[in-house]
C-alpha cells in the first residue's frame, strides 16, 4: 500500500470527518486507509481539531477504548449565527413578500441553499448534545429544513403527510384542530418511517397558533418518540399558542397590508437556544 504524504492526509481525513458527522470512525481505519501509525493519525486529528476550532466550524470528539474512534460535530459559532439570523430578517422585511390576504413569500428563501444550510447547522449546533434518530417535518415546505438539519446531526428525516399514500404502506394517521383557522386537519407517518421510542427533532418553517408542529407532536406520541426540541425558521403573533416549548429564529410582529411594511425582530434563539444565551 502507497503511503500517503501528510498533506494529503489532513485534506482526506477532514474530508471524510465532514461528509460524516457524528459518526464514530475507528483511528484504526484511518490507520489502514493511510498505510501509517495511530500515533501520526492522532497528531493530524488534533491538527484537524485545532482549526476547525479555531474557525469555529465544530469539533472533534473521541471516544477512548478499543471501540473508540472520533467523530466531527458540526457547530456554528454565536457571531457567524447572529449574522445568518440577520440576514434571515432583513430579507423577510422586504415589503415585496406581501401575499393577497396578509400572507408572506417564503418559498424563495427556502429554496436558497446557502441560507437553509446555514439554519440547519443553527439547528443542528442547538442539539449536537442530544441523542436525534431522526428529524421530523411535515410536508411541503419544511422538508428543505429537515434535510439540512439531519445532513449536519448525520441523523434520518422523517416526512409527515397531510394524506396518506399507497406507496407509504402501513401508516398512523390523527386528526387535529388547526390553531388559527380551527379546521380539522389530517396528520400520517408511515410506521416504516419511524421506529417506536426514537429520539427526535420536530421543524417548521411557519408557526402562528402551533396547530401544525402540535398535529406533529401528538401524531409521533403514537410512535412512543420522544420530541428532544421543536424548531421553526419564524414565527408570528397568535392569541392563543398550542406550542410552549420552541426555538425561533425571526419574528414577524406585523404585516401592514397597506402601508407594505412588514415588522420582524429576532427570535427567541439567543434566549431560549441551549449554546446560544
Amino acid at each position: 500500500m502507497k503511503k500517503w504524504r501528510r498533506s494529503a492526509r489532513l485534506v482526506d481525513m477532514t474530508r471524510l470527518l465532514i461528509q460524516e458527522p457524528h459518526k464514530l470512525i475507528p483511528l484504526g481505519t484511518f490507520a489502514e486507509r493511510y498505510g501509517t501509525a495511530k500515533s501520526s493519525i492522532s497528531e493530524d486529528l488534533d491538527i484537524i481539531h485545532a482549526v476547525l476550532e479555531a474557525q469555529g466550524a465544530g469539533v472533534l470528539e473521541t471516544v477512548a477504548g478499543a471501540a473508540g474512534g472520533v467523530r466531527f460535530i458540526p457547530r456554528l459559532d454565536r457571531s457567524r449565527t447572529e449574522a445568518v439570523v440577520k440576514e434571515l430578517c432583513g430579507r423577510l422585511a422586504d415589503p415585496d413578500r406581501i401575499l393577497p390576504g396578509g400572507y408572506l413569500y417564503l418559498s424563495d428563501l427556502l429554496g436558497d441553499p446557502a441560507l437553509i444550510r446555514a439554519i440547519g447547522l443553527i439547528w443542528a449546533t442547538l442539539f449536537a448534545g442530544e441523542r436525534i434518530d431522526a428529524v421530523v417535518t411535515v410536508e411541503t415546505k419544511g422538508i428543505p429544513l429537515a434535510y439540512a438539519t439531519a445532513t449536519h446531526l448525520g441523523t434520518a428525516v422523517a416526512i409527515v403527510r397531510r394524506d396518506s399514500r399507497v406507496t407509504e404502506g402501513s401508516v398512523v394517521t390523527i386528526n387535529a384542530v388547526s390553531g388559527s383557522s380551527r379546521r380539522i386537519r389530517t396528520f400520517s407517518l408511515a410506521r416504516r418511517s419511524l421506529k417506536e421510542g426514537s429520539r427526535v427533532l420536530v421543524v417548521d418553517d411557519f408557526m402562528k397558533a402551533g396547530g401544525t408542529v402540535r398535529g406533529m407532536v401528538d401524531l409521533l406520541a403514537e410512535f412512543r418518540a420522544e420530541v428532544a426540541g421543536v424548531c421553526v425558521m419564524v414565527e408570528s403573533p397568535a392569541q392563543e399558542r398550542l406550542v410552549d416549548d420552541y426555538v425561533s429564529l425571526a419574528k414577524v410582529e406585523e404585516i401592514d397590508v397597506k402601508s407594505r411594511k412588514i415588522a420582524v425582530s429576532l427570535g427567541n434563539l439567543f434566549t431560549k437556544g441551549v449554546g446560544f444565551q
